[in-house]
C-alpha cells in the first residue's frame, strides 16, 4: 500500500466511477483497476461495490476512504512544510469562479501568482455562482471566488473586491446619449436576463426588490448562461441588460456599448473568496487565499 493508491482510491470513491476517476486522474482505466485490486489483496476484502454503473465503498472501504483522506491532507501538510522551509510552494490548484471573477479577476491574479510561485500548476473552473458554492459545499472543490452571498451555513466568506454594475445598451439605442434611467423605464424594454444561478441576476433581482420592483415583471425574451452571451446579444440588438463594467469596459472603450446608471437602484456589489467552513484548506490553497486577498481586498474597483 502506498500514498498513490490511496488517492486513486478516494478519486473512484469521489467520482463513484472507475472511467471518471480515471479521466481525473489521467491514468487508463486499466491501471486504475489494478491499484485497486492491489489494496483489496493487501487488506484481505472488497472495498468496492460495483452497483451497475455507480460504485461505492464497502464498509471497509468507507473506514479506509476516512483514512485516506486524512493520510492525504496530512501528507500534503508535510509536503508544504519542507517547501516551505526551503522556500517552496509546490503542487495542484483547482480554483473555482463564476462568470465575471472567472473571465477577469482570477486571471489577472494567475499571472503573478505563477511568477511567484512556478511550482503550482493551476486549473480554473467557471460556472456560475449556485454551481461553483455546490462543488465547495461537496468538497470536489476547496476555494473559488463568487459574486454573490451564500447562505449556505457550511460557506465561509470573505469581500475581496467591489464591482459596479450599470445598464448596457447598444451605441445607438435611443438611450445612449443618456447619462441615467430609472428602473421602471426598464420594465417596458426587452431584456436579456441572466439564469437563476447567477450572481449578476441574484444581485440585480435583490437591488430591485430593495426598491419595491418585482425583477418578474421585466420583458425577458430569453435567459443566456454567460455574460460574453449577453453581451453578443446587446451587440446584435436582442435586448438590454445589467452588467459588470469590467466584463464591456472594452466594448465601452470602442464606441460599440453604452452603460448608464440606473438612479433608483443601488447596483453595486462585492466578489467573494469563497471557502468550505469546516474544512482546511492544502497548504496551496491557502498560500492562494492569501495572496489574492493582499492583492484585492480593501481596493474600491478592480482595474480594468
Amino acid at each position: 500500500m502506498d500514498i498513490w493508491q490511496l488517492k486513486i482510491f478516494t478519486s473512484v470513491v469521489d467520482e463513484k466511477s472507475f472511467s471518471k476517476a480515471s479521466r481525473a486522474i489521467h491514468l487508463s482505466q486499466p491501471t486504475v483497476s489494478s491499484h485497486i485490486k492491489e489494496l483489496e489483496e493487501y487488506f484481505g476484502c472488497p472495498l468496492l461495490d460495483r452497483l451497475g454503473r455507480e460504485v461505492t465503498p464497502t464498509k471497509a472501504g468507507k473506514i479506509l476512504y476516512a483514512y485516506s483522506k486524512k493520510i492525504i491532507a496530512l501528507t500534503g501538510k508535510a509536503e508544504y512544510a519542507v517547501s516551505e522551509f526551503l522556500g517552496r510552494i509546490r503542487g495542484e490548484l483547482a480554483i473555482g469562479g463564476s462568470t465575471i471573477p472567472s473571465g477577469y479577476i482570477i486571471p489577472a491574479l494567475i499571472g503573478p501568482f505563477t511568477e511567484q510561485y512556478p511550482e503550482v500548476s493551476i486549473s480554473l473552473f467557471t460556472g456560475d455562482t449556485d454551481q461553483i458554492i455546490r462543488q465547495i459545499e461537496a468538497g470536489d472543490m476547496e476555494i473559488g471566488i463568487v459574486g454573490a452571498k451564500s447562505e449556505s451555513m457550511v460557506i465561509e466568506q470573505v469581500k475581496l473586491v467591489d464591482d459596479e454594475m450599470k445598464l448596457v445598451v447598444p451605441a445607438d439605442h435611443p438611450w445612449s446619449g443618456r447619462e441615467s434611467v430609472t428602473c421602471s423605464m426598464l420594465f417596458g424594454e426587452p431584456y436579456l436576463g441572466r439564469e437563476e444561478g447567477s450572481g449578476t441576476w441574484k444581485s440585480v433581482a435583490l437591488s430591485m426588490k430593495e426598491k419595491g420592483f418585482d425583477p418578474q415583471g421585466l420583458n425577458i425574451r430569453v435567459r443566456l448562461g454567460n455574460t460574453a452571451s449577453v453581451i453578443q446579444g446587446i451587440l446584435n440588438r436582442a435586448g438590454i441588460s445589467i452588467l459588470s463594467t469590467m466584463a464591456v469596459h472594452h466594448y465601452v472603450e470602442t464606441g460599440l456599448l453604452k452603460t448608464l446608471a440606473i438612479s433608483d437602484l443601488d447596483l453595486d456589489r462585492c466578489f467573494y473568496l469563497t471557502t468550505h467552513r469546516k474544512r482546511t484548506l492544502s497548504p496551496v490553497s491557502k498560500t492562494f487565499a492569501e495572496f489574492a486577498g493582499k492583492k484585492l481586498r480593501n481596493r474600491s474597483r478592480l482595474e480594468t
